[in-house]
């Protein structure tokens, strides 16, 4: 990989066996990488990436302008969000199991005296795991014979740069463990986003038809992704 510069904007740039050149502006802080064919110029890229620089300054302005959440200490009273609803912490210190429990007001855990921050946060995350991993599973059973396609493959993970991802020869799917946190209808939509790259690899004419076909509110779903609060180390689709 080498470093293009273009006064105070520094990209990154990769060399591909592509046909046409990718300009992606990543999360959280707008680092832009560049993914250009391997016969093309460094003149060809240069003008390629002057003309869209306008648009990377949008997308990088959107980043940063997004409500962020603190780091969160996993303590009584913090704010918590599952499936896309505020709640709070309520921590409870007790010998035994190690426990997760939510009701519509508030996520208790039960922790043993002394747990470590990260043993919290690792135990809210294994929640977050199992909801997505239902969640995921019912709307396969629903969209894969509607879509006419079948992941053969799929998993939840925690995901820097993306909220969803789809190896198209392999056709496994990979989701987000942050999308356990927004509303229901983010991971509908970047579930379907995937499912649609098993018939189409880039995002294309033909692509954002597909979409339109089975998903057409996926607009305004990636508008309510992209503007709910995001957690200190995440960021927008």
């Amino acid at each position: 990989m080498a470093e293009l510069r273009f006064g105070e904007l520094t990209l990154v740039l990769q060399r591909k066996a592509i046909k046409n050149l990718h300009i992606n502006v990543l999360p959280p802080d707008g680092k832009v990488r560049v993914s250009a064919p391997l016969q093309m110029t460094d003149t060809a890229i240069r003008m390629a990436v002057i003309s869209r620089i306008p648009w990377i300054r949008k997308q990088q302005k959107s980043f940063t302008s997004q409500p962020r959440q603190t780091e969160r200490e996993m303590v009584n009273g913090e704010t918590h969000y599952l499936w896309g609803k505020r709640l709070r912490l309520d921590v409870r210190e007790r010998a035994g199991k190690h426990e997760v429990k939510v009701t519509k007001t508030k996520i208790t855990l039960f922790v043993q005296p002394g747990t470590h921050r990260d043993n919290r946060m690792a135990l809210l995350n294994e929640y977050y795991r199992a909801q997505m991993k239902t969640a995921t599973a019912q709307l396969l059973e629903y969209w894969q014979p509607l879509i006419g396609v079948q992941a053969d493959s799929w998993g939840v993970k925690r995901m820097k740069t993306k909220w969803g991802s789809c190896n198209i020869k392999a056709a496994r799917i990979w989701l987000n463990l942050d999308l356990a946190r927004k509303a229901p209808e983010c991971l509908e939509f970047i579930l379907v986003h995937e499912l649609v790259h098993l018939h189409e690899r880039h995002h294309n004419e033909r692509f954002m038809t597909l979409m339109d076909k089975y998903l057409p509110d996926w607009r305004e779903r990636r508008n309510l992704l992209n503007s709910s609060p995001l957690a200190h180390d995440s960021w927008a689709y």
